[in-house]
């Protein structure tokens, strides 16, 4: 089984690309002076934060973190929402890659000077300031990059799983079993390790992840960890039994799913584990007709299941300490989005992968359906209490704008908001649940040729960090209209009046 062949080293010439950027540079990225003149007088009469009935314009300061934990930083409110470009990478030599045959780009990282991404079989790493396709460094791989996590340590570390290129028709052929442990900043390989028995471990089914001083992957048939620093194994499991490591959760906590029996009729349980030793602390048995399981979180533990359906049916929530459930909440009329990357194929780890839901220390903020009613909201996006199951709170969309939960800062969620027309901006902005207070971060336009696919989260993905937020795309094509021509790989917003 092999993942394609390699893309061409070779570039396309700079004209070429000029033309590109020409085309695409018609249709401004920015937003228009009316608009931000109305958003900057709403925005200079708010205020910031409300804690404890007081006022206060900074936002709370987020305690430092070790080294190996994963990141988990709070955004602040820039001095101005305006939107201006600080990264616009394109990629070229697409002339052979169609819709049916794409180049593949699984994985995007975000330091506060740069931006990594995984293309095919190389991570590059391109500088963010208000300048174009500035690269800093290439890491180049031993194959095609197999899976991915989108934890990174406090310091700006993070891993991707390779299938290293061999002989066509050898027995290991689109194996996946190297690990490579890298430094966003820089580039630097950090180490490089063999994974053990891993004959069976392929693009359709690895499953990575990072947790505190931890990297771990899990491929059905085993799995296996790594200490960050050393790159030294800790433990692994060679399955010998009906029972199978499908995939993990990390962050701040270590979540194993286990699959017992056949696909077609498997039971399912899920294990927490020390992250040094491997072994289980505590387990939740999910009862029989469940036909899949996914970890969006690992602490607090959240698992979003597909009862008797093949789309997500709950929500269950645990106890941290226990793995006792707490509550379960119906996905009805909601779309967590979990495996729905890559056209529903199991490409790059799926396990721990739902873009329409985000979870908080205490409460899970889920997207609904598209509403198609005129006059109305197209979508919105649900707070749900973690303990009891219910809902606390509901931020809108607008008509023809659908919003997106992206992540956590601190305990207010940040929200994609699409454009809705020249004078309608996209938007990230902050929404606290509490106060239902919603702040302005940074307000853009997307070309305008590129700007619904880079608004599915299926497609796209988003990250926001220190102040910017970058769209990348997940696979790449050609553009058929002109076939030679380089296509715009991932754009990166950040504030026009401060810098990070």
């Amino acid at each position: 089984m092999s993942f394609g062949p390699p893309p061409s080293v070779c570039t396309e010439s700079a004209l070429a690309a000029d033309k590109t950027r020409t085309r695409r540079r018609t249709r401004v990225l920015g937003v228009t002076t009316a608009a931000v003149a109305v958003v900057l007088g709403l925005v200079a009469g708010s205020v910031w934060y409300l804690q404890d009935g007081r006022t206060t314009h900074k936002a709370a300061p987020a305690a430092v973190q070790a080294p190996d934990e994963i990141r988990t930083t709070v955004e602040r409110p820039p001095v101005s929402p305006e939107g201006w470009i600080v990264v616009e990478h394109d990629e070229e030599k697409l002339s052979k890659n169609t819709e049916a045959k794409p180049r593949y780009a699984p994985g995007t990282w975000a330091t506060g000077k740069i931006l990594a991404r995984g293309v095919a079989n190389r991570i590059e790493g391109y500088k963010i300031e208000p300048k174009y396709d500035e690269t800093a460094w290439t890491l180049k791989l031993d194959g095609h990059i197999c899976a991915t996590s989108r934890d990174v340590t406090a310091d700006g570390r993070t891993a991707v799983v390779v299938q290293p290129a061999r002989a066509k028709g050898s027995a290991k052929e689109g194996v996946c079993d190297e690990v490579v442990f890298f430094d966003v900043d820089t580039g630097e390989k950090l180490w490089q390790k063999k994974m053990p028995a891993a004959d069976f471990a392929y693009v359709s089914n690895t499953n990575l992840t990072l947790t505190e001083g931890v990297v771990a992957v899990a491929w059905g048939r085993g799995s296996v960890a790594y200490d960050m620093k050393s790159g030294r194994r800790l433990w692994n499991s060679t399955t010998l039994s009906q029972c199978e490591d499908k995939g993990f959760a990390g962050g701040r906590a270590l979540l194993v799913l286990v699959a017992c029996g056949e696909s077609t009729n498997a039971t399912y349980r899920v294990e927490k584990l020390n992250t040094r030793t491997g072994k289980t602390q505590w387990t939740y048995r999910l009862a029989r007709g469940v036909e899949g399981v996914y970890l969006p979180s690992s602490d607090p533990p959240v698992l979003a299941v597909e009862a008797g359906d093949s789309k997500v049916t709950d929500l269950i929530t645990l106890d941290p300490a226990s793995g006792k459930r707490r509550a379960t909440i119906s996905m009805d009329g909601y779309d967590p989005k979990c495996g729905r990357r890559y056209y529903f194929s199991p490409f790059f780890g799926v396990v721990d992968n739902c873009d329409g839901l985000v979870v908080g220390r205490t409460q899970a903020f889920v997207m609904s359906k598209e509403n198609i009613a005129n006059d109305q909201p197209s979508d919105w996006i649900v707070a749900f209490d973690l303990k009891k199951g219910k809902s606390a709170g509901k931020f809108d969309g607008r008509e023809s704008q659908m919003v997106v939960p992206l992540r956590m800062s601190g305990d207010e969620l940040l929200v994609y908001r699409r454009s809705g027309s020249s004078v309608d901006p996209a938007a990230v902005v902050s929404w606290n649940p509490r106060t239902d207070k919603e702040t302005p971060y940074l307000l853009f336009q997307l070309p305008e040729d590129d700007e619904y696919e880079l608004s599915d989260p299926e497609r796209t993905e988003m990250v926001v960090e220190k102040g910017h937020v970058f769209f990348a795309r997940r696979e790449l094509v050609r553009d058929d209209k002109y076939p030679t021509d380089s296509v715009l790989s991932v754009i990166g917003v950040g504030s026009a009046g401060l810098k990070h």
